[in-house]
């Protein structure tokens, strides 16, 4: 009590205890203010990366979010906008939905390596096309690869060990992508149809689109289709004009009738006349 006495109503004898005094208190106010501070920066780095994930910062100054090997069944929605390199390697993911990346602007490398992938939505990675310089997909479950789902993506793919299904879809959208002409030398075929042309198994898709034509069945499929459409239409053309003319052959006849019924009703009127003048 003697001390904070001092401190409150110090006089010149005890000056240099007053001094002292209001400087440790000083001291605590700044200790206490470093402190908070100090916790504060913390709890906002915490906050700033995706709950699955690890964020850490690269040698370039940008953000690296790891999410690999942790179970998940979809791509997280608290990923930070700064993200530029993301790895979800190693999951349980089946599908990218649409925008699912629509929210990372700077992000140059995607790895989706080791997941369940069969499917893609059109617009998968939309929002990507400025940024992105890498995308692994290797070792999913993908058959088969449609534009609308790249969205113009010139990045470098990785795209082996998937079971592709070489068929006419694949060789119609293969030179509609826009990924860079050594990625697509990762599409092998594990299957193909139609079966009797002849694609062997293991075969880079690129080396079998230049050899066989993979839509020349169905284009013969559709050329009979359409056969079969147009005489479909022809007979019902000559169904139609048989009717017709049918229809129309009967009321003729009915036309007729009556006319021949006419010159009779006509000449009752003539006799009548015939009559009263001889009377």
């Amino acid at each position: 009590s003697s001390t904070l006495q001092v401190c409150l109503y110090p006089t010149m004898p005890l000056l240099a205890e007053w001094l002292l005094c209001h400087s440790l208190v000083a001291c605590l106010l700044l200790h206490s203010l470093v402190l908070s501070s100090t916790t504060a920066g913390l709890h906002g780095a915490n906050t700033g990366c995706s709950e699955s994930c690890y964020c850490s910062e690269s040698a370039d100054g940008g953000r690296v979010v790891r999410c690999s090997n942790m179970r998940l069944a979809g791509v997280p929605h608290d990923l930070p906008n700064d993200t530029r390199r993301l790895y979800l390697d190693g999951n349980l993911l089946t599908t990218i939905p649409a925008d699912a990346f629509a929210g990372l602007p700077l992000l140059n490398e995607l790895d989706l390596s080791h997941n369940e992938l069969t499917q893609m939505e059109p617009g998968a990675f939309r929002g990507l096309v400025p940024s992105l310089r890498s995308l692994d997909l290797s070792s999913n479950r993908l058959t088969t690869l449609e534009p609308e789902v790249l969205g113009g993506l010139r990045a470098q793919a990785n795209l082996t060990h998937n079971p592709w299904h070489c068929d006419c879809r694949l060789q119609v959208a293969m030179p509609r992508l826009d990924l860079e002409p050594a990625s697509l030398a990762g599409v092998v075929c594990h299957t193909s149809e139609p079966k009797d042309v002849g694609v062997d198994t293991g075969v880079p898709f690129v080396m079998v689109a230049a050899d066989l034509d993979l839509c020349a069945g169905l284009k013969r499929t559709t050329d009979v289709a359409m056969l079969v459409t147009m005489f479909g239409w022809f007979a019902m053309v000559i169904s139609y004009l048989v009717y017709y003319v049918r229809h129309n052959q009967e009321d003729a006849r009915r036309h007729l009738e009556y006319l021949k019924s006419l010159p009779s009703k006509l000449d009752r009127p003539e006799e009548s006349s015939t009559l009263s003048t001889v009377v």
